[in-house]
């Protein structure tokens, strides 16, 4: 009994050729279907993208506006700046401030919030970690008053530290006592305002990393404790390798908190004027100036104080664009 036989059409390679008339009948790819939806969410996120940009731009356009009576005073006569030296010498040292307090800020709290980050995922019980995870994150919720209240308080309290660091550590200029041999009777120091500062960004740090610490894949923590490894050495070789990026990420998002805060370090700080030494009075923030010298303001000194304003904002730029960089490069490292 005669049998059909099916012909295939073979390539130059023998190998079936595609059928190049799909179901459709039309030989094409069907369209993807395109839902007012979609239409309307892609619209709603670029008009928000460009929106922050916009927003930035006028920011930016705002101080630079404002600035110019102290940009044309410091062209033309230079003297009747505040201090009667010219702009650069009067806004040097609250730059100097404000980048001393911010890294010391970042030094004290990085350390815990990665302790604090890991004990919650890795270490804790599972019934202590979200509650403890919970009192971290209403840390940021605390206003900015508050802290100063406190770290009013606590400055009263540092000065016998202070007295205690600069007796045994008065040869290290950071701990210097002043010409007369004395610390800060009150505590309202620099050093006092990083410390809260510190407590202030805690929170913000340890949530980010900790989010990221919950991404590690849980196939390479099991098979590093599988061949042998202790918790801690799990931690070293799994977990931080892979949250290296976040890591760098969350610590430039809290000194970004930390060069910007402003009521805190301004109910804290003592007016005084520069000095190396962490423990007397003096040393003032950007922020800290513009907020006990605003209220009383006016003409050319207002134009002082937003052209302190702009430096303070080129400066979070610039550390945001540093920040960018080093999680660039840390991904690409840890790829």
């Amino acid at each position: 009994m005669p049998t059909s036989t099916q012909t295939t059409v073979s390539g130059p390679a023998g190998t079936p050729e595609p059928d190049s008339h799909p179901e459709s009948g039309t030989g094409q790819k069907p369209k993807a279907v395109v839902r007012p939806g979609d239409r309307i969410f892609s619209a709603a996120t670029l008009i928000a993208g460009i929106l922050i940009l916009l927003i930035l731009a006028g920011v930016a356009l705002f101080l630079l506006a404002q600035s110019k009576d102290t940009i044309e005073a410091q062209v033309n006569d230079p003297s009747s700046i505040t201090g009667g030296n010219g702009f650069f010498s009067y806004v040097w040292p609250l730059v100097i401030g404000t980048l001393i307090s911010s890294a010391i800020a970042l030094l004290v709290a990085t350390p815990f919030a990665l302790g604090i980050a890991l004990f919650t995922t890795h270490m804790a019980p599972r019934k202590l970690a979200p509650v403890l995870g919970y009192v971290i994150d209403l840390l940021a919720a605390i206003p900015s008053v508050v802290y100063g209240l406190w770290g009013i308080a606590l400055a009263g309290n540092l000065t016998a530290f202070y007295l205690w660091l600069s007796k045994w550590f008065g040869w290290i200029p950071i701990f210097a006592p002043d010409e007369n041999g004395a610390v800060s009777n009150t505590g309202r120091t620099l050093l006092t305002a990083s410390l809260v500062l510190a407590i202030m960004i805690l929170p913000i740090i340890t949530s980010l990393t900790r989010e990221i610490f919950l991404q590690t894949p849980r196939l390479q923590e099991e098979a590093a404790l599988a061949l042998g490894a202790t918790r801690w050495e799990m931690i070293r070789m799994s977990v931080l390798p892979f949250g290296k990026s976040g890591i760098a990420s969350a610590t430039m998002l809290g000194l970004g908190r930390a060069l910007g805060e402003t009521m805190a370090v301004a109910m804290i700080l003592s007016p005084g004027l520069l000095t190396a030494s962490l423990v007397v009075s003096g040393n003032q923030t950007i922020a800290s100036e513009i907020a006990q010298n605003f209220p009383e303001a006016a003409g050319l000194r207002l134009s002082e104080l937003i052209t302190v304003g702009l430096v303070l904002f080129v400066i979070t730029l610039l550390v945001n664009m540093g920040a960018r960089a080093i999680v660039a490069k840390t991904s690409v490292k840890g790829s």
